[in-house]
Protein backbone atom coordinates (compact mmCIF):
# COMPACT_ATOMS: atom_id res chain seq x y z
CA UNK A 1 0.00 0.00 0.00
CA UNK A 2 2.87 2.32 0.41
CA UNK A 3 4.71 1.41 -2.70
CA UNK A 4 5.19 5.10 -5.12
CA UNK A 5 3.24 4.51 -7.95
CA UNK A 6 5.24 2.93 -11.06
CA UNK A 7 4.78 1.33 -14.19
CA UNK A 8 6.59 -2.10 -14.54
CA UNK A 9 8.54 -0.80 -17.69
CA UNK A 10 12.60 -1.65 -17.11
CA UNK A 11 14.66 1.00 -15.40
CA UNK A 12 16.50 1.22 -19.00
CA UNK A 13 13.52 1.86 -20.89
CA UNK A 14 12.16 4.54 -18.55
CA UNK A 15 15.69 6.19 -18.61
CA UNK A 16 15.64 6.57 -22.03
CA UNK A 17 12.18 7.80 -22.44
CA UNK A 18 12.92 10.50 -19.79
CA UNK A 19 15.89 11.64 -21.66
CA UNK A 20 13.16 12.32 -24.45
CA UNK A 21 10.33 13.40 -22.03
CA UNK A 22 11.12 16.34 -20.36
CA UNK A 23 7.60 16.15 -18.22
CA UNK A 24 8.28 12.15 -17.31
CA UNK A 25 11.16 13.58 -15.22
CA UNK A 26 9.35 16.40 -13.99
CA UNK A 27 6.94 14.08 -12.57
CA UNK A 28 9.01 12.00 -11.42
CA UNK A 29 10.77 14.97 -9.59
CA UNK A 30 7.07 16.42 -8.57
CA UNK A 31 6.34 12.59 -6.43
CA UNK A 32 9.54 13.39 -4.94
CA UNK A 33 9.04 16.47 -3.92
CA UNK A 34 5.98 18.05 -2.42
CA UNK A 35 7.51 21.21 -2.54
CA UNK A 36 9.03 21.13 -6.42
CA UNK A 37 5.12 19.96 -6.97
CA UNK A 38 3.87 23.25 -5.95
CA UNK A 39 6.66 24.87 -7.64
CA UNK A 40 5.48 23.37 -10.89
CA UNK A 41 1.80 23.21 -10.66
CA UNK A 42 1.54 26.90 -8.99
CA UNK A 43 0.04 27.92 -12.12
CA UNK A 44 -2.37 25.98 -12.26
CA UNK A 45 -4.19 27.45 -8.87
CA UNK A 46 -2.94 30.96 -8.88
CA UNK A 47 -2.18 33.72 -11.59
CA UNK A 48 -0.35 35.76 -8.88
CA UNK A 49 3.58 35.51 -9.60
CA UNK A 50 4.53 33.22 -6.58
CA UNK A 51 7.16 34.26 -3.69
CA UNK A 52 8.53 30.95 -2.56
CA UNK A 53 9.65 32.43 1.20
CA UNK A 54 11.54 29.73 3.07
CA UNK A 55 8.19 29.22 5.75
CA UNK A 56 6.10 27.46 2.21
CA UNK A 57 9.55 24.81 1.72
CA UNK A 58 9.14 24.47 5.36
CA UNK A 59 5.52 23.79 5.94
CA UNK A 60 5.69 21.60 2.83
CA UNK A 61 8.69 19.08 3.78
CA UNK A 62 6.80 18.53 7.08
CA UNK A 63 3.56 17.79 5.58
CA UNK A 64 5.59 15.31 3.18
CA UNK A 65 7.20 13.35 6.38
CA UNK A 66 3.65 13.30 7.83
CA UNK A 67 2.45 11.63 4.80
CA UNK A 68 5.28 9.26 4.10
CA UNK A 69 4.52 8.08 7.47
CA UNK A 70 1.25 7.25 7.13
CA UNK A 71 1.83 5.57 3.58
CA UNK A 72 4.11 3.35 5.46
CA UNK A 73 1.52 2.24 7.84
CA UNK A 74 3.36 3.61 10.74
CA UNK A 75 1.58 4.52 14.05
CA UNK A 76 2.06 8.42 13.76
CA UNK A 77 4.45 10.53 15.82
CA UNK A 78 1.87 13.59 16.71
CA UNK A 79 -0.92 15.56 15.11
CA UNK A 80 -0.13 18.79 14.00
CA UNK A 81 -0.78 22.27 14.38
CA UNK A 82 0.11 24.83 12.31
CA UNK A 83 0.15 28.63 13.63
CA UNK A 84 0.94 31.42 11.09
CA UNK A 85 -0.64 34.90 9.63
CA UNK A 86 -2.96 34.84 6.77
CA UNK A 87 -1.89 35.96 3.62
CA UNK A 88 0.84 33.38 3.85
CA UNK A 89 0.12 30.44 1.33
CA UNK A 90 -1.15 28.13 4.24
CA UNK A 91 -4.67 27.14 2.51
CA UNK A 92 -3.00 26.39 -1.30
CA UNK A 93 -0.19 24.29 0.43
CA UNK A 94 -1.95 22.26 3.49
CA UNK A 95 -5.43 22.17 2.07
CA UNK A 96 -5.21 22.22 -1.83
CA UNK A 97 -2.37 20.92 -3.41
CA UNK A 98 -1.35 18.63 -0.17
CA UNK A 99 -3.75 16.35 -0.74
CA UNK A 100 -3.72 16.33 -4.76
CA UNK A 101 0.20 15.35 -4.16
CA UNK A 102 -0.40 12.98 -2.22
CA UNK A 103 -2.86 11.17 -4.77
CA UNK A 104 0.50 11.00 -7.39
CA UNK A 105 2.28 9.12 -4.64
CA UNK A 106 -0.61 6.93 -2.69
CA UNK A 107 -4.25 7.25 -4.88
CA UNK A 108 -5.91 5.21 -2.09
CA UNK A 109 -5.24 8.36 0.48
CA UNK A 110 -8.94 9.42 1.74
CA UNK A 111 -9.05 12.89 3.33
CA UNK A 112 -11.31 15.26 5.45
CA UNK A 113 -11.24 18.46 5.02
CA UNK A 114 -12.92 21.24 7.39
CA UNK A 115 -12.90 24.88 7.36
CA UNK A 116 -15.04 27.44 9.60
CA UNK A 117 -17.75 27.91 6.76
CA UNK A 118 -18.77 25.26 3.93
CA UNK A 119 -18.14 28.07 1.29
CA UNK A 120 -15.12 28.36 2.25
CA UNK A 121 -14.48 24.39 2.22
CA UNK A 122 -16.03 24.23 -1.05
CA UNK A 123 -13.42 26.76 -2.39
CA UNK A 124 -11.06 24.97 -1.42
CA UNK A 125 -12.22 21.55 -3.04
CA UNK A 126 -12.89 23.25 -6.01
CA UNK A 127 -9.47 24.20 -6.47
CA UNK A 128 -8.02 20.93 -5.65
CA UNK A 129 -10.61 19.57 -8.35
CA UNK A 130 -9.61 21.97 -10.70
CA UNK A 131 -6.10 21.10 -10.18
CA UNK A 132 -6.33 16.83 -10.93
CA UNK A 133 -8.02 18.05 -13.98
CA UNK A 134 -6.07 20.27 -15.23
CA UNK A 135 -4.17 19.25 -18.88
CA UNK A 136 -0.51 19.70 -17.49
CA UNK A 137 -1.73 17.25 -14.57
CA UNK A 138 -2.77 14.97 -16.88
CA UNK A 139 0.17 15.24 -18.61
CA UNK A 140 2.32 14.76 -16.10
CA UNK A 141 0.15 11.39 -14.18
CA UNK A 142 -1.74 9.96 -16.67
CA UNK A 143 -2.78 6.93 -14.30
CA UNK A 144 -4.98 9.48 -12.34
CA UNK A 145 -8.22 10.61 -13.09
CA UNK A 146 -11.25 11.67 -11.17
CA UNK A 147 -14.07 9.19 -11.33
CA UNK A 148 -17.10 10.41 -13.21
CA UNK A 149 -20.00 9.39 -11.03
CA UNK A 150 -18.58 10.53 -7.99
CA UNK A 151 -17.84 14.32 -9.03
CA UNK A 152 -18.58 16.61 -6.46
CA UNK A 153 -17.02 19.66 -5.02
CA UNK A 154 -18.04 18.47 -1.46
CA UNK A 155 -16.75 14.97 -2.17
CA UNK A 156 -14.51 13.66 -5.17
CA UNK A 157 -13.17 10.24 -5.86
CA UNK A 158 -9.83 9.85 -7.83
CA UNK A 159 -9.23 6.13 -9.37
CA UNK A 160 -5.86 5.50 -11.31
CA UNK A 161 -5.51 3.83 -14.47
CA UNK A 162 -4.05 0.75 -14.19
CA UNK A 163 -1.40 -0.25 -17.69
CA UNK A 164 -4.28 -2.79 -19.00
CA UNK A 165 -6.61 -0.02 -18.53
CA UNK A 166 -8.69 -1.09 -15.82
CA UNK A 167 -9.47 1.43 -13.30
CA UNK A 168 -8.76 0.81 -9.40
CA UNK A 169 -10.21 2.65 -7.03
CA UNK A 170 -8.55 5.36 -5.40
CA UNK A 171 -9.13 8.18 -2.21
CA UNK A 172 -11.42 11.33 -2.07
CA UNK A 173 -11.61 14.88 -0.41
CA UNK A 174 -14.43 14.91 1.50
CA UNK A 175 -14.97 18.99 2.60
CA UNK A 176 -17.22 20.11 5.05
CA UNK A 177 -17.48 22.76 7.40
CA UNK A 178 -16.91 22.88 11.41
CA UNK A 179 -20.13 21.53 12.86
CA UNK A 180 -21.37 19.69 9.73
CA UNK A 181 -21.84 15.97 9.23
CA UNK A 182 -19.19 13.64 8.83
CA UNK A 183 -21.37 10.52 9.28
CA UNK A 184 -19.89 7.82 7.27
CA UNK A 185 -16.61 9.18 6.33
CA UNK A 186 -13.48 8.46 7.15
CA UNK A 187 -10.01 9.84 6.43
CA UNK A 188 -6.32 8.95 6.32
CA UNK A 189 -5.34 12.15 7.05
CA UNK A 190 -7.51 15.16 8.76
CA UNK A 191 -7.28 18.75 8.18
CA UNK A 192 -8.78 21.91 9.64
CA UNK A 193 -8.03 25.01 7.87
CA UNK A 194 -9.33 28.01 10.14
CA UNK A 195 -11.76 26.51 11.95
CA UNK A 196 -13.07 30.06 13.21
CA UNK A 197 -14.10 33.18 11.80
CA UNK A 198 -11.86 36.01 12.39
CA UNK A 199 -14.93 38.29 12.33
CA UNK A 200 -16.66 35.99 15.65
CA UNK A 201 -13.75 34.59 17.44
CA UNK A 202 -14.81 36.14 20.21
CA UNK A 203 -17.94 34.75 20.75
CA UNK A 204 -17.36 32.05 23.05
CA UNK A 205 -20.68 29.73 21.70
CA UNK A 206 -18.61 29.94 18.39
CA UNK A 207 -15.57 28.74 20.33
CA UNK A 208 -16.94 26.18 22.09
CA UNK A 209 -18.65 24.63 18.90
CA UNK A 210 -15.57 24.68 17.29
CA UNK A 211 -13.70 22.75 19.92
CA UNK A 212 -16.50 20.31 20.78
CA UNK A 213 -17.02 18.88 16.96
CA UNK A 214 -12.91 18.46 16.63
CA UNK A 215 -13.16 16.70 19.93
CA UNK A 216 -16.11 14.97 19.60
CA UNK A 217 -16.83 14.40 15.95
CA UNK A 218 -13.70 14.67 13.91
CA UNK A 219 -11.58 12.69 16.47
CA UNK A 220 -13.97 9.86 15.50
CA UNK A 221 -13.31 9.70 11.59
CA UNK A 222 -9.66 8.26 10.85
CA UNK A 223 -9.58 5.40 9.21
CA UNK A 224 -6.97 4.40 11.83
CA UNK A 225 -6.76 6.25 14.90
CA UNK A 226 -2.93 4.90 15.88
CA UNK A 227 -2.25 6.08 12.12
CA UNK A 228 -3.96 8.56 10.87
CA UNK A 229 -3.05 12.72 11.98
CA UNK A 230 -5.18 15.40 12.58
CA UNK A 231 -3.45 18.67 11.07
CA UNK A 232 -5.12 22.09 12.30
CA UNK A 233 -3.68 25.42 9.91
CA UNK A 234 -5.08 28.87 11.95
CA UNK A 235 -4.00 31.77 12.75
CA UNK A 236 -4.23 32.49 16.56
CA UNK A 237 -7.47 34.18 17.70
CA UNK A 238 -7.99 33.64 20.95
CA UNK A 239 -6.48 32.15 24.35
CA UNK A 240 -9.03 29.23 24.47
CA UNK A 241 -9.35 28.86 20.91
CA UNK A 242 -8.88 25.39 18.87
CA UNK A 243 -5.14 25.53 18.41
CA UNK A 244 -4.85 26.75 22.73
CA UNK A 245 -7.85 24.43 23.82
CA UNK A 246 -5.86 21.76 22.26
CA UNK A 247 -2.26 22.60 23.38
CA UNK A 248 -3.70 22.74 27.07
CA UNK A 249 -5.05 19.30 27.42
CA UNK A 250 -2.39 17.53 24.93
CA UNK A 251 1.39 16.88 24.74
CA UNK A 252 1.33 14.62 21.77
CA UNK A 253 1.70 17.54 19.48
CA UNK A 254 4.43 18.95 16.55
CA UNK A 255 3.65 22.41 17.20
CA UNK A 256 4.70 24.95 14.27
CA UNK A 257 4.39 29.05 15.15
CA UNK A 258 5.72 30.90 12.57
CA UNK A 259 4.41 35.10 13.81
CA UNK A 260 4.54 37.41 10.77
CA UNK A 261 7.18 39.73 12.51
CA UNK A 262 9.08 39.32 15.81
CA UNK A 263 9.89 42.53 16.75
CA UNK A 264 6.84 43.33 18.97
CA UNK A 265 7.18 42.50 22.57
CA UNK A 266 5.62 38.98 22.80
CA UNK A 267 6.23 37.86 18.98
CA UNK A 268 9.76 35.90 19.27
CA UNK A 269 8.66 33.44 22.01
CA UNK A 270 6.20 32.42 20.03
CA UNK A 271 9.00 31.38 17.33
CA UNK A 272 7.85 27.04 17.34
CA UNK A 273 10.68 25.43 17.11
CA UNK A 274 13.25 27.85 17.90
CA UNK A 275 15.71 27.47 15.36
CA UNK A 276 13.29 29.08 12.75
CA UNK A 277 14.17 32.48 14.18
CA UNK A 278 17.28 32.14 11.69
CA UNK A 279 15.06 33.00 8.90
CA UNK A 280 13.66 35.66 9.91
CA UNK A 281 15.00 38.83 7.82
CA UNK A 282 15.12 42.33 10.24
CA UNK A 283 12.66 40.20 12.20
CA UNK A 284 10.29 39.90 9.50
CA UNK A 285 9.09 36.77 8.43
CA UNK A 286 7.72 37.43 4.84
CA UNK A 287 9.60 40.99 3.86
CA UNK A 288 8.13 40.96 0.19
CA UNK A 289 4.78 40.10 1.11
CA UNK A 290 4.66 41.57 4.67
CA UNK A 291 6.91 44.57 4.89
CA UNK A 292 6.73 46.99 7.84
CA UNK A 293 4.20 48.81 5.68
CA UNK A 294 2.10 46.31 5.25
CA UNK A 295 2.33 44.69 9.21
CA UNK A 296 1.18 48.57 10.26
CA UNK A 297 -1.86 48.69 7.58
CA UNK A 298 -3.22 44.95 9.49
CA UNK A 299 -2.34 46.52 12.70
CA UNK A 300 -4.40 49.42 12.04
CA UNK A 301 -6.92 47.17 10.25
CA UNK A 302 -6.94 44.36 13.03
CA UNK A 303 -6.10 46.38 16.20
CA UNK A 304 -4.28 45.50 19.29
CA UNK A 305 -6.11 42.12 19.86
CA UNK A 306 -6.86 40.62 16.88
CA UNK A 307 -2.93 41.82 15.40
CA UNK A 308 -1.48 40.19 18.41
CA UNK A 309 -3.05 37.11 17.26
CA UNK A 310 -3.41 36.60 13.85
CA UNK A 311 0.26 38.05 12.88
CA UNK A 312 2.14 37.84 16.32
CA UNK A 313 0.34 34.43 17.53
CA UNK A 314 0.36 35.59 20.25
CA UNK A 315 -3.36 36.28 21.33
CA UNK A 316 -2.84 38.59 23.97
CA UNK A 317 -1.70 41.95 23.00
CA UNK A 318 1.96 43.29 23.69
CA UNK A 319 2.25 44.59 27.24
CA UNK A 320 -0.72 42.74 27.98
CA UNK A 321 -4.55 42.88 27.32
CA UNK A 322 -7.30 45.50 28.17
CA UNK A 323 -6.37 45.98 31.88
CA UNK A 324 -2.24 47.10 32.67
CA UNK A 325 -2.11 44.69 35.39
CA UNK A 326 0.72 46.18 37.29
CA UNK A 327 -1.21 49.08 38.12
CA UNK A 328 -2.78 47.13 40.71
CA UNK A 329 -1.64 48.31 44.00
CA UNK A 330 -1.68 45.23 46.63
CA UNK A 331 -2.43 46.03 50.69
CA UNK A 332 -2.01 43.82 53.14
CA UNK A 333 -4.69 44.92 55.35
CA UNK A 334 -7.87 47.56 56.33
CA UNK A 335 -7.90 49.64 59.54
CA UNK A 336 -10.14 48.64 61.71
CA UNK A 337 -11.99 52.13 61.10
CA UNK A 338 -12.20 53.37 57.44
CA UNK A 339 -13.79 55.84 55.88
CA UNK A 340 -15.78 53.66 52.94
CA UNK A 341 -18.62 55.11 50.59
CA UNK A 342 -20.15 52.39 49.74
CA UNK A 343 -19.75 48.16 49.39
CA UNK A 344 -20.95 45.76 46.78
CA UNK A 345 -21.16 42.30 46.39
CA UNK A 346 -21.84 41.77 42.69
CA UNK A 347 -22.16 38.23 41.81
CA UNK A 348 -21.89 36.49 38.42
CA UNK A 349 -23.50 33.01 38.28
CA UNK A 350 -22.22 30.27 36.39
CA UNK A 351 -25.20 28.12 34.93
CA UNK A 352 -24.32 25.02 35.47
CA UNK A 353 -21.27 23.17 37.08
CA UNK A 354 -19.63 21.17 34.37
CA UNK A 355 -20.49 24.35 31.90
CA UNK A 356 -16.55 25.61 31.76
CA UNK A 357 -17.43 28.90 33.78
CA UNK A 358 -16.97 29.68 37.20
CA UNK A 359 -19.45 31.68 39.81
CA UNK A 360 -17.78 34.60 41.17
CA UNK A 361 -18.88 36.92 44.11
CA UNK A 362 -16.59 40.29 44.22
CA UNK A 363 -16.52 42.49 47.16
CA UNK A 364 -15.88 46.06 46.28
CA UNK A 365 -15.48 49.46 48.24
CA UNK A 366 -15.49 52.75 46.76
CA UNK A 367 -13.23 55.14 49.48
CA UNK A 368 -14.11 59.16 49.92
CA UNK A 369 -11.15 59.57 48.32
CA UNK A 370 -11.94 58.26 45.06
CA UNK A 371 -10.38 54.84 44.99
CA UNK A 372 -11.68 51.35 45.04
CA UNK A 373 -10.54 48.44 47.04
CA UNK A 374 -11.65 44.80 45.54
CA UNK A 375 -11.87 43.70 48.98
CA UNK A 376 -12.59 39.51 48.18
CA UNK A 377 -13.30 37.26 46.00
CA UNK A 378 -15.17 33.88 46.01
CA UNK A 379 -15.23 31.67 43.08
CA UNK A 380 -16.08 28.33 42.55
CA UNK A 381 -17.49 25.91 40.37
CA UNK A 382 -20.88 24.35 42.10
CA UNK A 383 -24.31 22.95 41.50
CA UNK A 384 -27.07 24.87 41.96
CA UNK A 385 -27.66 24.19 45.17
CA UNK A 386 -24.37 24.81 46.67
CA UNK A 387 -23.81 27.72 44.73
CA UNK A 388 -27.19 29.11 46.51
CA UNK A 389 -26.26 27.57 49.80
CA UNK A 390 -22.06 29.60 49.59
CA UNK A 391 -24.29 33.13 48.51
CA UNK A 392 -26.10 32.86 51.86
CA UNK A 393 -23.39 32.39 53.80
CA UNK A 394 -21.13 34.77 51.85
CA UNK A 395 -23.40 37.21 52.42
CA UNK A 396 -24.29 36.16 56.09
CA UNK A 397 -20.31 36.71 56.31
CA UNK A 398 -19.90 39.80 54.96
CA UNK A 399 -22.28 41.39 57.51
CA UNK A 400 -20.14 40.77 60.41
CA UNK A 401 -18.52 43.25 59.72
CA UNK A 402 -20.09 45.67 56.88
CA UNK A 403 -23.32 47.43 58.54
CA UNK A 404 -24.63 48.23 54.89
CA UNK A 405 -23.89 47.14 51.60
CA UNK A 406 -25.34 45.97 48.29
CA UNK A 407 -25.72 42.22 46.39
CA UNK A 408 -26.13 42.16 43.21
CA UNK A 409 -26.77 39.12 40.76
CA UNK A 410 -26.48 39.14 36.80
CA UNK A 411 -29.52 38.09 35.58
CA UNK A 412 -28.62 36.11 32.64
CA UNK A 413 -31.06 36.18 29.39
CA UNK A 414 -34.25 34.34 28.94
CA UNK A 415 -36.66 32.76 31.33
CA UNK A 416 -34.01 30.35 32.73
CA UNK A 417 -32.28 33.49 34.28
CA UNK A 418 -35.10 35.20 35.38
CA UNK A 419 -36.02 32.31 37.47
CA UNK A 420 -32.40 31.74 38.78
CA UNK A 421 -32.76 35.59 39.63
CA UNK A 422 -35.73 35.65 41.29
CA UNK A 423 -34.53 32.09 43.35
CA UNK A 424 -31.28 33.85 44.55
CA UNK A 425 -33.43 36.85 46.24
CA UNK A 426 -35.37 34.35 47.54
CA UNK A 427 -32.12 32.94 48.95
CA UNK A 428 -31.02 36.16 50.21
CA UNK A 429 -34.24 37.44 52.15
CA UNK A 430 -33.39 40.04 54.42
CA UNK A 431 -30.08 41.51 52.61
CA UNK A 432 -30.73 44.39 49.43
CA UNK A 433 -30.52 42.23 46.82
CA UNK A 434 -31.05 43.09 43.43
CA UNK A 435 -30.58 41.59 40.21
CA UNK A 436 -30.07 43.41 36.72
CA UNK A 437 -30.26 42.45 33.16
CA UNK A 438 -26.56 43.77 31.69
CA UNK A 439 -26.48 45.71 28.80
CA UNK A 440 -23.63 45.21 25.65
CA UNK A 441 -20.79 42.81 26.09
CA UNK A 442 -18.20 41.66 28.46
CA UNK A 443 -15.66 43.96 27.37
CA UNK A 444 -18.27 46.93 26.67
CA UNK A 445 -18.95 46.87 30.46
CA UNK A 446 -15.63 46.27 31.82
CA UNK A 447 -14.11 49.34 29.36
CA UNK A 448 -15.27 52.02 32.91
CA UNK A 449 -13.47 49.54 35.39
CA UNK A 450 -10.59 49.33 33.23
CA UNK A 451 -10.17 52.83 33.01
CA UNK A 452 -9.91 53.09 36.55
CA UNK A 453 -7.40 50.08 37.06
CA UNK A 454 -5.42 51.14 34.43
CA UNK A 455 -4.99 54.60 35.95
CA UNK A 456 -3.99 52.85 39.03
CA UNK A 457 -7.11 53.60 41.19
CA UNK A 458 -8.16 50.02 42.01
CA UNK A 459 -6.43 48.29 45.25
CA UNK A 460 -6.42 44.24 45.62
CA UNK A 461 -6.11 43.03 49.74
CA UNK A 462 -3.70 40.96 50.11
CA UNK A 463 -5.20 37.30 49.72
CA UNK A 464 -4.40 33.94 47.74
CA UNK A 465 -7.33 35.26 45.40
CA UNK A 466 -5.05 37.69 43.67
CA UNK A 467 -3.02 35.37 41.65
CA UNK A 468 -6.31 34.39 39.20
CA UNK A 469 -7.77 37.49 39.74
CA UNK A 470 -5.00 39.50 38.04
CA UNK A 471 -4.26 36.51 35.87
CA UNK A 472 -7.85 36.87 34.61
CA UNK A 473 -7.54 40.67 33.91
CA UNK A 474 -4.01 40.09 32.24
CA UNK A 475 -5.72 38.34 29.10
CA UNK A 476 -9.06 39.51 29.32
CA UNK A 477 -11.03 39.80 26.48
CA UNK A 478 -8.72 36.88 25.14
CA UNK A 479 -8.45 34.64 28.48
CA UNK A 480 -10.11 31.48 28.64
CA UNK A 481 -12.08 32.51 31.49
CA UNK A 482 -14.38 36.33 31.79
CA UNK A 483 -16.43 35.90 35.21
CA UNK A 484 -13.75 37.51 37.59
CA UNK A 485 -13.65 40.53 35.63
CA UNK A 486 -17.31 40.62 34.28
CA UNK A 487 -18.26 40.93 38.21
CA UNK A 488 -15.36 43.20 39.20
CA UNK A 489 -17.19 45.74 36.39
CA UNK A 490 -20.36 45.19 37.66
CA UNK A 491 -19.50 45.78 40.88
CA UNK A 492 -17.56 48.88 39.69
CA UNK A 493 -20.52 50.02 38.18
CA UNK A 494 -22.60 49.99 41.01
CA UNK A 495 -20.40 52.09 42.86
CA UNK A 496 -21.13 54.97 41.15
CA UNK A 497 -23.96 55.85 43.47
CA UNK A 498 -22.74 57.44 46.31
CA UNK A 499 -23.90 56.24 49.74
CA UNK A 500 -21.96 55.93 53.12
CA UNK A 501 -21.48 52.65 54.48
CA UNK A 502 -20.92 52.41 58.07
CA UNK A 503 -17.92 49.77 59.26
CA UNK A 504 -17.70 48.06 62.15
CA UNK A 505 -14.28 46.50 61.29
CA UNK A 506 -13.32 43.75 59.40
CA UNK A 507 -13.75 40.25 61.57
CA UNK A 508 -10.03 38.04 61.49
CA UNK A 509 -10.30 34.93 60.37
Amino acid sequence: MSSLVRTKEPKKVRMQKAITNVSMVKAERCRRSFYYFMKEFWDCISPDTPYWNWHIEYLANELQKMAERVAEWKPKKKDLIINIPPGSTKSITCTIMFPVWCWTRWPWMRFIVCSYSSQLSLEHAEYSRDLVRSEKFNQFFPYLAIKQDKDTKSNFRVVQILPDGKLKIGGNRFSTSVGGTLTGFHGHILIVDDPLDPNRSASEVEINKANRWIDQTLSTRKVDKQVAPTVLIMQRLHQNDPSGHILSKKKNIQHICIPGEILSEGFKEKVNPPELIKYYNDGLMDPVRMPLEVLKDMQADLGQYGYAGQVGQNPVPPGGGMFKVDFFSIIDSLPDRFDFDKFVRYWDKAATPDSGAYTVGVLMARLKNGKFIVVDVVRGQWSTEKREQIIRQTAEADSTWIKDFEIWIEQEPGSGGKESAEATIRNLAGFKIYAERPQGDKVYRADPYSVQVNNGNVMLLREEWNKAFIEEHRFFPFGMYKDQVDAAAGAFSKLANRKVARVFGRRKE
